[in-house]
């Protein structure tokens, strides 16, 4: 990849599409770890012809897309089709790529969502059923897997973000497995974060049995939440659920918030790119409730209210 994808006057032939094409490839790995310089070279390169943020959006399209999911669940099937050929067939300039990438983008750790049953894309939510009753919720950019083992359910959280309703009676308790740490429930409302390495349970209602990877034990109650890691248990909080588990109703709450930490939360839900090119807002406190499904106008309210810059372009936003 070359240190910068070179600015072009706009044109519209197909040699100038195929190098949009492939400079929008190089932007996609570029600002995954993208430094200042990176991020004003982008600008410059988007602003510079409707093809290069058209090739964008494209491109971007095809990782958050149902093809580039049909392929890793053909995968997972064991199936010998190839990977390269399927994508072609889709999107051919992008095909070379596609191995190399798909990981990084649509499905971000591939071996792992690669044993999920159910998958999310950014942005999406998904309601499950299991067999012994227990209603799931799947968050953004969520892999998740289910079996019976010994006569009862087993539930792994093998990324992103679950919200479990087990119900009551006789049947056995729900074994939910999240990276470090496993949980058995019966008859609560709790919801599980994993993330990073570490893992966030939060309890609604009822209560939750933990067990970590060094037999560490511990029992929530409701209103309880801890994180689980690496090195085991932190400490008991009390947060306010009404904003930690807003996701479940659709909404993003923050209360005096620093705006670091909302546009954080906020990437979790769009489909593209959001760039703070302006660091001297991290740090401004944010109150506001905001639509899940609606990143954008949650980023446009925060500009509003912040006094920023929003620059818009299609799958990116960068605010000065």
């Amino acid at each position: 990849m070359t240190d910068s994808p070179a600015t072009r006057p706009p044109a519209n032939g197909p040699e100038a599409r195929a190098r949009a094409q492939d400079e929008a490839l190089d932007w996609l790995v570029r600002l995954q770890c993208a430094s200042a310089e990176d991020t004003a070279a982008f600008e410059q390169w988007l602003s510079a012809g409707p093809l290069n943020a058209q090739a964008y959006v494209e491109a971007e399209a095809l990782w958050n897309g149902t093809p580039m999911r049909q392929a890793a669940m053909q995968l997972n099937q064991r199936q010998r089709r190839s990977l390269r050929g399927r994508l072609r067939a889709h999107y051919k300039p992008l095909a070379s790529a596609a191995v190399l990438l798909v990981g990084l983008f649509t499905f971000g750790n591939l071996p792992v969502r690669l044993q999920a049953d159910h998958l999310t894309v950014v942005g999406e939510r998904q309601r499950l059923e299991l067999v012994d009753g227990t209603k799931v919720l799947l968050n953004t950019d969520s892999a998740f897997a289910s079996d019976l083992r010994d006569g009862h359910e087993v539930a792994r959280l093998l990324q992103g973000e679950a919200y479990f309703q087990v119900p009551g009676g006789t049947q056995a308790p729900l074994d939910v497995q999240a990276g470090p740490v496993r949980a058995q429930v019966h008859d609560t409302d709790f919801a599980v974060r994993y993330l990073d390495g570490e893992a966030q349970v939060r309890v609604q209602r009822g209560d939750v049995d933990l067990q970590g990877r060094s037999d560490q034990r511990i029992r929530l109650r409701a209103g309880d939440s801890i994180s689980v890691g690496p090195n085991g248990f932190g400490q008991r909080q009390r947060p306010d659920m009404r904003k930690d588990l807003a996701w479940v109703d659709g909404r993003l709450i923050f209360e005096n918030c620093p705006l670091s930490q909302v546009l954080a939360e906020v990437r979790r839900y769009y489909p593209g790119w959001i760039i703070n090119r302006n660091s001297h807002l991290d740090t401004l406190t944010v109150t506001g409730n905001y639509r899940l499904d609606q990143p954008l106008e949650t980023l446009r309210a925060l500009a509003h209210i912040t006094s920023a810059q929003l620059h818009e372009f299609p799958a990116v936003v960068i605010i000065n």
